[in-house]
This record gives C-alpha cells, structure tokens and sequence, in this order.
C-alpha cells in the first residue's frame, strides 16, 4: 500500500503597506507590470492592495522556509522599488476594505459581481498549506478526521485582532469575515471521494459554481492537483510561525497514514461540535480554553496544543525531518501569536501605527531582500493560489 508523498506548497497573502501613512496602498498592478517575469510566482488577489505568492513543491519543512525566505524578500524588493511595505496580517489595523479597490482582472470582476458587497468586505489575509495525498479516499478520510484539530491549529496562527480601526476582542476577525461567504467554515463529513465529486457535480449542474475552487472550506481537496488544501490560518507573521503550521499540518496528515496502516483512526466529532472549538480559537486563541470531546471536558488551549504535538505528532517528526520546526510551536505557546504581540503593542503605546511598524518588522524577520534580477523564473510547480477569486 503506497503512502502519499506529504509533499508540500504554501500560499501566503501579503498586505502592501506604505510606511508613511501605514495605511494600505493599491499597487499589485504597477508591482506585476514592472516585472512580468514574477508572474508564475507573484499573484494579484481580490484588492489591488493584496499581493499573493505560491511555493514551489517542497519535500521538507525545511524547504518550506528557504522558499518563504525567497519569495517574501522577491515581494519585499518589488515593494520597496516604490518606496512601499508589506505585511503579513490577518487584517490591516486600520485601513478600511471601503476604501480599497478592487483588482481589474476578469475573475475578480466577476467575483465582485457574484458576492456584492461580501466581496469588497473581503480585505483579509490567510495562509493556505497544500500536504500531497494522492490517493483520493484517504484524502477525505484525512479531511474527515483533521476537522477535530483545526481550532488547534488556527489557535498557534492567529493574526487579525484589529478591525477598521478598533480593538475586536478577538484574535482572528478575519475568520468571522470570511465566515460571511458562501460555502466556508469546517466541511462537513463525507463518506469518500465519490460523495465529494457527487456533490460538485450537483452544485456545477445547478449553476452554483463553475467548479471545485469555489469550495472555500477550512479544508478541502484541491481541485486540479492531489492534494489536501488547509485553509483555517492567518496569514502567520514570522517565517517561522508559517513554518511549523506547514510542519504542523503535514506531521497531522502523516500520523492518520500511519494509523489507517495499522487499520487504526481517530473518531470523527459532529461539525457542531467541532464550530464550537473553533470560535474558542477564534475568540480567545491561545488564552482560551478548548474542549476535549473525548473527555467531555474543557481544558487549557495551550496544554491540547501541547498534548497534539507532544502525544499525537512526535512519533513521525523525526521520520519527516521536521522536528525542529514543529517545535517552533512551543515557542508561539510561551510568547504568544502574532494578534498577542500586536495587541500587547496597542495596549502599550495606544497607536495603531506602531502595530503597523511591528507588522513590517516582524514580516521581514530572517528574510533578505532578493537582489534584481534579468534570469526568467521558472514556473512552479506548487498549486495555484486558492483564494476567494480562483
């Protein structure tokens, strides 16, 4: 019985910011039309003041990080040829999606249309993580049973505390924008890969969607290429927060092989269920408590986050060669995320700007600026980004 290959691609949503005003700049055009040779890897999203960027395929972690190193300093020195910023949040501290304008491209056009105003509200900012399966039954068993562990995930990303200028209470506001469009949020369970086609086909042959990309749950199967698509986090400030979610993820989907080998899973949680950890994630993050259903008791977010990496994941990190970068995890326990250090700058300064200065600073952590360049980028090999216009 062949494994799946646990490869993985990464797509992040960047914010261009200008360092002057802090406030979003509408500029991924004029970025893409000075250098059309970053097309394959640099991608315009929803708003012009969106930039979006898809990994080649990665093996490793590891390779994970050299990529996001590269493209985010590719993004960085376009950015900076204008005098501009970017920034990886959830949300903008301030700027206001009212403002913003939408990208002159036909399928953002015609999302606009389809979704009115949910549309130009859209104004936030994920990460996507691709895992290879290439055997399509055990994707959806993976993506049955990966649901349960979702919250727990999102809890280590969040980085959208901020909306329109106000302090929202939660920690990933962007999940409750989202939350707003059609067909998003935890799946719902499915008895294989044949239920998932029966049920694109029906939407298709309704005239609901053109195809399996408007699927926008927190999870799902990609659409053209073999591989299950976790789409629940913020964009993660630090390289290395991105990292050990991708690290995270992939050790996840390495785990359920191991045990469908030894004729072993996980139980499968009803969706209620499930919505209900992730709006503790999504309200309180890691100073929240979720609930574990099989003790029908809640407990600390931070110690299930520790007992997932420490009980469910550790026997095949080592075989992953991704120990290390999972292990970033306890650090994001012990500091706090990306919304905990924005917030705590807030609180200590009272100046959304200064939230944004720590957003550039954080972003470009570890990351050198790539120098021009004349040789043409290859095409990668990675999915294509996935966001709410594909």
């Amino acid at each position: 019985m062949k494994g799946p290959s646990l490869t993985l691609g990464v797509e992040e949503e960047y914010q261009i910011v200008d360092p002057e005003t802090r406030e979003l700049r509408s500029y991924i055009t004029e970025i893409l039309k000075e250098d059309s040779l970053v097309l394959q890897e640099v991608k315009p999203e929803l708003h012009q003041s969106m930039v979006e960027i898809g990994s080649k395929v990665c093996d490793t972690a590891a390779d994970v990080r050299a990529e996001l190193v590269r493209l985010r300093g590719l993004v960085m020195r376009l950015a900076a040829r204008n005098g501009l910023k970017i920034v990886a949040a959830g949300t903008h501290p301030f700027s206001s999606w009212t403002n913003q304008e939408i990208t002159p491209l036909e399928r953002y056009i015609g999302v606009q249309q389809d979704l009115a105003q949910l549309a130009q509200q859209l104004l936030i900012f994920g990460t996507h993580v691709h895992v290879g399966i290439e055997d399509r039954d055990f994707m959806i068993d993976a993506m049955n049973v990966s649901r349960y562990l979702l919250p727990h995930v999102l809890c280590l990303s969040t980085s959208s505390p901020f909306w329109e200028g106000r302090k929202t209470g939660l920690k990933s506001y962007r999940s409750i924008i989202f939350r707003n469009f059609p067909r998003t949020g935890v799946p719902p369970a499915l008895t294989g890969y044949a239920e998932y086609q029966e049920l694109i086909a029906a939407l298709v042959r309704t005239g609901s969607i053109p195809n399996g990309s408007k699927i926008w749950w927190d999870v799902r199967p990609h659409h053209l290429y073999p591989t299950l698509e976790f789409r629940v986090c913020d964009v993660c400030t630090r390289v290395d927060e991105a990292v050990a979610i991708a690290a995270i993820l992939q050790a996840i989907v390495a785990k359920l092989w191991k045990l469908r080998c030894d004729n072993m899973t996980f139980r499968i949680y009803p969706l209620t269920m499930i919505d209900e950890n992730k709006w503790r994630a999504v309200r309180y993050g890691l100073d929240g408590n979720l609930i574990d259903f099989g003790k029908q008791r809640e407990q600390p977010a931070r110690a299930l986050i520790r007992e997932m990496i420490e009980w469910f994941i550790d026997d095949v990190l080592d075989d992953l060669g991704s120990r290390r970068e999972v292990e970033y995890a306890f650090r994001i326990l012990d500091e706090g995320t990306s919304a905990d250090r924005q917030l705590a700058t807030f609180e200590r300064t009272g100046d959304l700007r200064d939230v944004v200065d720590q957003l550039i600073v954080e972003t470009a952590e570890g990351v050198t600026i790539a120098p021009s360049s004349t040789t043409p980028i290859q095409p990668p090999t990675a999915p294509p980004a996935a966001g709410a216009g594909k």
